[in-house]
């Protein structure tokens, strides 16, 4: 257990724990020389099950509130201390509440300098303290009247058997959740090198592992371990350690940095939080309204942008995001204290919900339910209902991130699916992926409906017709699936149904083979449909319906209406643009123009068209290749052919 002092300044919080373990916590000079605590101070000392008692004594002057809250960030128990002679003091209040929204439900109150007082006023203020307990979660804290300049006081002996009692009857924190330790103080120790202390928030570390130093994402390697004051080969959850790393010089490393297991945090600088004002903070806050944070060791300056509403009154609680000036690691339910701008009040608190924060659509309601999935998550109902109320299912990384667990860990629903491969896995729900299969097919059999003569749409194209923000992942492994059941059909780089096919009588396809000569011949200047029908004497309605099922079959392509151009001429044009793009980033009509030696009319139909199939992207007055595309111009053997095909190969299981 590690028990946290909190109270007004020079009410005796350094003497007590001085008479409580015998350890002197003021280390610094200037501390020593005023009488007061500047710094955070640690003390332990062994319990009756060779467990150890770990106390953090943090400073009571109103202008160190934010060391006070670095201190307490991680205790188990709070240890209130008041001066007889001075009773409930504002910095008593302030802490008392700070210790509330940090989540810290068990304590006691040592009643100090009791020397100092008579029995009235011993009785006065103590009667003072319980009237300040009456409206929080300590109403119920034990007071113990004690003298710290007396080790073996009889307060003093009742108090640290009571601290013992309760640590020893404290289960031990649950440690199988991802490595981080909130860095409060960083040192280097002669023979040693650098050494960081802070309190473990969750999971183990071993010497030996290597960490990641946040939010600088450096990696460190473990020399050694000091737990609750001990030498040990392990620290976990709920202990301070004091770690020994190699790697990273202490000047780079500062209160309020973590230490974390490499891979299990990232920065952010929007963080959607559920965000309360205190009732007697007699303050409201609008949208970019700067306030001061305090999450675990960390200090840092934040906007805030309302989610839910105008205006957060004094009293009221709202979700929020906070848009911080530098980069923090956060997870979700990490507690934090909010001040304000001049962070001279502490205004609220809070519990972080999303670390990851949109900065567009942040009010949406999917946006808002999947805070309440995150929400349901943190109490404790695992990660269904955030599956649900994710459209494309969750990355597994990003769930490691928002449980706290190592991916292998993360317990999973019965109906659950993991897509995909290594890092780049997502979780999901089998009734949505079902959904996503039937949305793919419904698209193909729309576009078929609509031009039943075209072949049908390239990879890219479907997508963008289906769902275009679902994630390259998901889609790969949907169409994998759709190719591999036969579900779907691939004719070159078009998608298309089984039951969706052209057949040719004999004498069609006599007539195909000819119409396929003239075009050929033609280049990249081919005859229109009205001068095939003339040259072979036959009804232009007949020249075009065996031209369009020749296109379904992927022997030419439909340039413009009645425009007809021979594949290996589609190969040549496509070709030209690959290179002039690779050249120049982007293709003009005037340089394809000269490249193709066409008109500017006809040089513009082809563009279009390389647009239309998603071979390229209009972009104000030029055309880029598409990244998401299906078609790549590439080039075989020397003396081979070259021809449009799909970028992800040519097995019909592959896209």
């Amino acid at each position: 257990m590690i028990v946290g002092t909190a109270g007004h300044i020079d009410h005796g919080k350094t003497s007590l724990v001085r008479a409580l373990t015998g350890v002197e916590t003021d280390r610094l000079k200037e501390e020593k020389e005023r009488g007061i605590s500047i710094e955070l101070g640690y003390a332990y000392t062994a319990l009756g099950n060779g467990e150890v008692l770990g106390f953090v004594d943090v400073p009571g002057h109103e202008r160190l509130v934010h060391t006070m809250v670095a201190g307490a960030c991680g205790i188990d128990f709070a240890l209130l201390v008041v001066a007889a002679d001075d009773g409930v003091m504002p910095q008593t209040r302030e802490h008392l509440l700070i210790l509330e929204l940090l989540g810290i439900s068990r304590g006691a109150v040592a009643l100090t300098k009791i020397d100092r007082v008579g029995g009235p006023r011993l009785q006065q203020a103590e009667v003072e303290v319980r009237s300040a307990l009456d409206d929080t979660v300590f109403h119920a804290m034990p007071i113990f009247p004690v003298d710290a300049t007396a080790a073996e006081h009889p307060g003093i002996v009742a108090l640290r058997e009571y601290l013992h009692c309760v640590a020893m009857q404290m289960p031990a924190r649950q440690d199988d959740g991802l490595f981080r330790l909130a860095v409060d103080r960083v040192f280097m120790l002669a023979g040693h090198g650098t050494v960081v202390t802070g309190t473990v928030f969750s999971g183990a570390v071993c010497t030996g592992d290597t960490l990641t130093l946040m939010p600088a994402n450096l990696p460190v390697r473990v020399r050694s371990i000091h737990a609750q004051n001990r030498p040990s080969d392990r620290g976990r959850a709920g202990e301070r350690c004091a770690l020994n790393i190699v790697g990273v010089d202490k000047s780079a490393i500062s209160r309020g940095d973590w230490l974390a297991a490499s891979g299990s945090l990232a920065t952010t600088t929007r963080v959607d939080v559920d965000l309360r004002l205190l009732a007697g903070s007699g303050s409201s806050l609008t949208t970019w309204s700067p306030i001061h944070v305090h999450i675990g060791a960390t200090h840092r300056v934040a906007h805030v942008v309302m989610l839910q509403s105008q205006r957060l009154s004094a009293g009221e609680a709202a979700r929020v995001q906070l848009v911080f000036d530098a980069p923090i690691c956060a997870v979700p339910g990490d507690r934090f204290v909010v001040r304000d701008a001049r962070a001279s009040h502490t205004l609220g608190g809070g519990r972080v919900l999303d670390p990851f924060a949109p900065s567009r659509k942040r009010r949406s309601d999917d946006r808002l339910r999947y805070l309440d999935s995150i929400q349901r998550l943190i109490e404790g109902e695992g990660i269904a209902p955030l599956l649900r109320n994710a459209r494309f299912g969750v990355k597994l990384s990003t769930l490691a991130g928002l449980s706290g667990r190592a991916p292998d860990r993360i317990p999973l629903p019965a109906d659950a699916m993991i897509i995909g491969h290594g890092e780049d896995r997502f979780v999901i729900l089998a009734s949505e992926w079902r959904a996503l299969r039937e949305r793919v097919l419904t698209a193909l059999q729309d576009f078929h409906g609509s031009v039943p003569d075209e072949p049908g749409p390239d990879a890219g194209r479907l997508r963008r017709m289906a769902f275009h923000d679902l994630p390259q992942t998901l889609w790969r492994e949907l169409l994998d699936q759709l190719a591999h059941e036969r579900a779907v059909l691939r004719n070159g780089p078009w998608l298309h149904l089984p039951e969706h096919s052209v057949t040719l009588c004999d004498s069609d396809r006599a007539l195909a083979q000819q119409l396929q000569s003239l075009i050929a011949d033609g280049g990249a200047d081919p005859p229109w449909v009205r001068e095939l029908a003339a040259a072979l004497r036959e009804p232009e309605q007949r020249v075009r319906r065996i031209l369009c099922k020749r296109v379904t079959q992927g022997a030419v392509y439909q340039v413009v209406h009645d425009l007809f151009y021979d594949q290996h001429e589609i190969d040549e044009l496509a070709m030209t643009i690959a290179a002039l793009a690779g050249e120049h980033g982007a293709v003009d009509a005037a340089r394809y123009r000269d490249a193709i030696g066409l008109g500017r009319k006809r040089t513009i139909q082809i563009l279009e068209f390389f647009d239309r199939i998603g071979y390229t992207r209009r972009v104000h007055d030029v055309h880029v290749l598409r990244s998401d595309s299906a078609w790549e111009w590439k080039a075989h053997a020397p003396g081979g052919t070259a021809g449009l095909q799909t970028q992800q190969g040519a097995s019909d299981a592959s896209w």
